[in-house]
């Protein structure tokens, strides 16, 4: 958790939800903008999962549905998850295997390259970020 002001990106593109049916639509957005960005199919496809379990404890768990906002700098790739819900605590084991739910954040955590939560007015601001990897580079023989 973070007690710091939110900045919006200056230069971000967005996604909203409102219901369940907008799912698909935020996955293929963020899949998309992760694969143009230069992370592996591999990685977009652990940013896209991380961002399908937040938005879904969102429209499980809140009302009002939220938004995602993705963009590069410095080499990364942040990723906002905007709603709002409470702060969310990380630091989380994960669940035994008999448990019904609460795996969605322990999940996030152990896709993630960095997360953080933080407060903003209303909700609850979830910043993840992803190194965007190098071109790899040929091994002489």
């Amino acid at each position: 958790m973070v007690n710091e002001p939110y900045v919006a990106p200056p230069h971000s593109e967005a996604a909203a939800y409102h219901d369940p049916a907008d799912l698909p639509t935020v996955r293929t957005f963020v899949y998309a903008h992760a694969l143009k960005a230069g992370l592996t199919t591999e990685r977009a496809g652990c940013l896209t999962l991380a961002v399908s379990e937040l938005v879904t404890n969102t429209l499980q768990h809140t009302s009002g549905g939220g938004e995602v906002r993705i963009w590069t700098d410095g080499g990364r790739l942040h990723c906002d998850v905007i709603d709002g819900g409470p702060l969310r605590a990380f630091g989380r084991t994960m669940p035994a295997a008999d448990a019904v739910g609460g795996r969605g954040l322990a999940i996030v955590e152990r896709l993630c390259d960095e997360v953080r939560a933080i407060a903003v007015d209303g909700g609850t601001v979830v910043r993840m970020a992803f190194v965007i990897d190098p071109e790899p580079t040929a091994t002489p023989s």
